[in-house]
This record gives structure tokens, sequence and C-alpha cells, in this order.
């Protein structure tokens, strides 16, 4: 409970208990400690707060840790390690903290996750998954980036797939890690904002607005859309009204930032989530899952024969980048003259090539930069292909077939296809439970962002996208769990 306004500062104080005050200590010195490590560009500054960190949860408990990462991770950096190795920080030492601690709560008894809950199909098709990246190390032509890949894997499921099953015990339980990230989104907007704004909103000075703390524009795009079905859910699961307002306002700002990104695929993915829930209301997502698989499938057999692929080959020339003008570079998109389109081309036929020569087990996981530079095509070649950001093939689901072969894209395909008949069944069996509902479409059209963009981007593996996408396989299977102790009350994990 808030206190009153009429307090004395000194009896605010006393009205927080023992653990608020370290975490509301710890947090500042965290930020602090991040800060100096940015300003200085020394990352050891930053090791005081981690250690501070691993006192808070000594003392405290981790669960406060899993909501001290998403408030920080909208301001993660990306800083270069060993042999071609990168770390994001802080987000990544956080993340695993993390999993030593749910690993640790599961082992000594303090969490418990349902047995039919660690059988879920959701769950059972990830095992499987990273049981292949195991396999297919023996086949990665740079095993150090493979087995770094595998351990990523790890240290993103463990906390927020299995973390968020800890931890989210109730349908309110969703809303509190929601506001969290929400709230440092808002405030990465309004850095953000404040940035841009001494440029006019350029479109041309999007990407140096977001430094230091985004890559470039689409992962901070991609962060904002798919919050906005959190915090749209979250406003109709809310009854106070100062924290109804508060939810609008934190809505408002994402939308904000949304719309000065400039993103294009990010701005698109809203009305393409709000279509899927139409689509999960007239229960037609077998239907659709099983048209696109026919769709690409027929597609790809005739771009691919008789080599008709190379009729999309781009005019080097005309090929550009309208920086300065949004109008022109949405024009330039349908008229196949856009420079970041085209070059998604060109990736996506190397990986083609890739493809072709192992189609089994691929390249090894992360290894898709600097290989897929063996099998590029001169004719796709653009004035960006030196690609000095060593991004990969603008289709994660591309990625998995060049990376880890066809069991490890076919893999990927069925989860994702599992986790969308889910979500449409349990959007009709909680049609008496609305805040359960509310749960289910939330993660389900949060879910539907990221698989968008995932068609134009590989970003499960970013730090500030990937865990969502965890999160939202773990309420998917969490609400089943709900739903099913309304028939079998001895089934509960409420303990």
């Amino acid at each position: 409970m808030n206190p009153p306004v009429n307090e004395r500062p000194d009896q605010r104080w006393r009205s927080f208990d023992t653990p608020q005050l370290l975490f509301m200590g710890f947090v500042g010195l965290l930020l602090a400690g991040g800060a100096a490590a940015a300003l200085a560009q020394m990352p050891a500054l930053f090791l005081p707060a981690l250690l501070a960190v691993g006192l808070l949860v000594a003392l405290v408990e981790w669960r406060w840790l899993y909501y001290l990462l998403f408030f920080v991770l909208p301001f993660s950096q990306e800083i270069s390690l060993f042999g071609g190795l990168s770390m994001d920080m802080p987000s990544e030492p956080l993340m695993l903290v993390l999993t030593a601690c749910v690993l640790g709560a599961l082992m000594l008894g303090v969490g418990h996750i349902p047995r039919r809950e660690l059988i879920n199909p959701l769950l059972v098709i990830l095992a499987l998954m990273l049981l292949w990246t195991a396999v297919d190390l023996l086949f990665s032509v740079d095993t150090l980036k493979s087995f770094k890949y595998l351990l990523a894997k790890v240290w993103y499921i463990v906390p927020f797939l299995l973390g968020t099953l800890l931890i989210v015990r109730r349908p309110n339980d969703t809303w509190r890690f929601a506001a969290v990230y929400v709230t440092g989104a808002a405030l990465s907007v309004l850095y953000v904002a404040s940035r841009h704004a001494t440029r006019g909103f350029s479109f041309a000075e999007i990407n140096w607005a977001l430094h230091p703390f985004f890559r470039n524009h689409v992962i901070y795009a991609a962060m904002l859309a798919l919050l906005v079905p959190f915090a749209w859910f979250a406003i109709q699961a809310t009854s106070r009204g100062g924290a109804r307002l508060a939810w609008r306002v934190g809505l408002g700002i994402v939308l904000f930032g949304l719309l000065t990104s400039y993103t294009r695929a990010s701005i698109l993915s809203l009305p393409i989530a709000g279509l899927f829930y139409l689509v999960m209301r007239l229960r037609l997502t077998r239907v659709v899952v099983l048209a696109v698989a026919v769709a690409v499938t027929l597609g790809v057999t005739y771009v691919v024969t008789g080599d008709r692929y190379m009729e999309f080959a781009p005019n080097y020339e005309r090929t550009v980048f309208n920086g300065q003008n949004f109008e022109k570079h949405l024009e330039a998109t349908y008229k196949l003259q856009d420079v970041s389109g085209m070059e998604r081309v060109y990736r996506w036929v190397a990986a083609a090539r890739m493809i072709g020569d192992k189609p089994i087990t691929g390249s090894g996981a992360a290894t898709f930069y600097p290989e897929y530079k063996r099998y590029t095509v001169k004719s796709f070649r653009t004035y960006v292909s030196d690609n000095p950001e060593k991004s990969t093939t603008h289709n994660y689901f591309l990625l998995q077939l060049a990376e880890q072969g066809i069991p490890g894209f076919l893999l990927f395909v069925v989860l994702i296809a599992t986790s969308l008949l889910l979500a449409e069944s349990l959007y009709h069996r909680s049609r008496s439970r609305p805040e359960v509902r509310r749960v289910v479409l939330a993660a389900s059209l949060s879910l539907v962002v990221i698989i968008f963009h995932l068609t134009l981007n590989e970003l499960i593996e970013v730090d500030k996208i990937g865990p969502i996408f965890f999160i939202c396989l773990a309420l998917l299977v969490r609400a089943q769990s709900w739903l099913d102790e309304a028939t079998d009350p001895t089934n509960t994990t409420s303990a």
C-alpha cells in the first residue's frame, strides 16, 4: 500500500520493509555501475554492481532479480569478447545468475513445476531442439561459436521458461513482469525521443538516436511492438483507476516510440496480430498454418526451379537506401529497389546454397556469418553487402535450415505451429475465465508479433526480444494448467 501523501519523508521511508529498501538500493548501485562502465568504456567497473546483485539474491530472494532484469533490459549493451564472441551487459550476466538461481530452486525443492507442465509438448519440443543443437556441435564449422550458442539457449530457456513457471502462479502475476518491462521500455523511449527530437525526428537519424542501448531501429521497434499486447490487456485486467491510467500512459509512450522508429515490419506486426485474433476466434488457426506451409513450399519450389531466382537480381546502381524520405523508402520496398530488402535476397540466396551443401547438419549453430560469404551470388550483391554488423539471414526459419539443417528447422516449425494451435484452444476454453483469457491473448498476440518479425529478422537470440518469446510459451503452458484445475481441482499450481 502506498503511504499517505501527508506523511513526512522519514515516515514514508519507514513504511518500506527491509527487502524493499535493499532492492531499491541495489537497483541504484546497478544503474550507477552500468552508467560508469558505459561512460568510461570499462566493463570492469560493472563488477561491483554485479557482486551487489549476488548479495541481493542471497539476502532476499531471486525473484527480485527476475524483475530487475526486465527493468534494465532496455538499457543493456553489447560488448566484444575474445574470439569474435560478444556479451550483452548487464543482461547476460544477470541471466546467468538467474539460471543458477532457478536450477538451485528446483534442485533444493524451493520451487516446484508440476510434472504435467514438464511433459507439455512445448517443453518437450524445446528439449529436443536443445538436444539436436548439442548433437550438431559435432558437425559445426566453428565449435566454439556453436557451443556458446547452446549455453546461451540454456540461460534463455531456464530463467524465462522454467523461471516464469515458478513465478507466475496466478493470472495477475503476469502483469508484474509486464509492468516492469513496459516501465523500462518507456524510459528508453523517452531517452531516444529526447535525442531524436534534436534532429527533428528525422528518419535518417533514428539509429543515431538509439545509441548506445540499441544496435539498430529494428530491435528497438520489435521490443516496443511485442509489449503492446501486454499493455493493452493489462489495462483490461486492472480495476484501479490509478494503475489503469499508468498503463495507458505506458502504452501511449510505447506506441509513440514505435511510430517514430519508422520500422515497417514492427508497425505492420500489430495489424497482423489483430488478424490472428480473428483467426483464433473463427477457429481457423489449423487452416491458416497449413495454407502458409503449402504456399511457402510451392513458392520456394517455383523460385528455385530452373534458376528462376535470378530474375530477382537487383540493379546495383538503383538499389539504394532512401534515408532522407520515409515515403520513398516505402515506395522502393514494393519496387524491389530498397537496399535492405534486396540485401535480404542476397543473404537468402546464399543460405539456400548453404542448405544444398549441408541439408542435414547445416553449418552449425551461430556460424552463418562469415560462412555464408562462400555461397553468395555476385548478381545479388548490394552496396551494404560487406556486412560490418555481422548480421545473418534476416529470416530465422531460413537461418535454422542453414545452420542446423532439416531436423533443426522442422523442430522449430513444429514448435511454432504447436504454440499457435494451443493458443487457439486455450482462447476458447477460457471463455468463462476472463482473467485467464487475457493472459492467453497477451501471450499469443505478442508471440505472433515476434513470429512475424522472424520472417524478416533473426531476433530470438537478441536479449531484448528472446526472453519474451520463452515467457509467452511459459504463459501458454501455465494457462493450460489453470484451465485444467477447473476440471480437476487436485491439480494445482498455486502451491
